[in-house]
């Protein structure tokens, strides 16, 4: 664990990684840097549109290239998509970079939050079904994390709560 260099959030969509990121960077001063965001910026165009021109291998790829290049800055908290932990040289890296902090919630929260986003590529169809299924294929995939929150029953300032006061101990 590395406290000092960065806060790395992850998690499945819907958990809160982007609203808490952005809470903590303004409460410790730390850079935000939200991971989809600089994809988007580098590529010229949105993750839906990625996925629909190139595909989700070539999205891991860019997503992969983008958090090892933002991962050799600190003072940063950073706020990852839910698939960056499919890679576990991701996994690795930020291990190695941060403190990962893991966003959990019950998946008819999630699917609460993220009804009507059509902004995320991997629930076309039907999102209750795929939230199911991608927090099934996932469900190991964010334990190597060095704190978790589930974040179900919590506002986003409880959660950063929480987290402050795991990190600054």
């Amino acid at each position: 664990m590395s406290k000092s260099k960065n806060i790395i959030l992850i998690g499945m969509m819907g958990t809160g990684k982007s609203t808490v990121a952005d809470m903590l960077s303004h409460e410790l001063g730390y850079r935000l840097i939200d991971v989809d965001a600089a994809i988007e910026q580098e590529e010229g165009c949105t993750i839906p549109e990625l996925f629909a021109g190139k595909g989700e291998a070539y999205f891991r790829d860019v997503e992969n290239r983008v958090l090892c290049t933002v991962l050799k800055n600190e003072g940063q908290v950073i706020a990852t998509g839910g698939g960056v932990v499919l890679r576990p040289d991701n996994c690795e890296s930020m291990s190695a970079n941060g403190w990962v902090v893991a966003l959990t919630a019950d998946p008819e929260v999630i699917v609460e939050r993220v009804s009507g986003c059509d902004n995320r590529p991997l629930l076309a169809g039907n999102a209750e079904e795929r939230i199911r299924t991608i927090m099934e294929e996932r469900k190991d995939a964010y334990r190597f994390a060095d704190y978790t929150v589930d974040t179900t029953a919590l506002s986003a300032a409880e959660v950063t709560h929480l987290i402050l006061a795991h990190y600054r101990v």
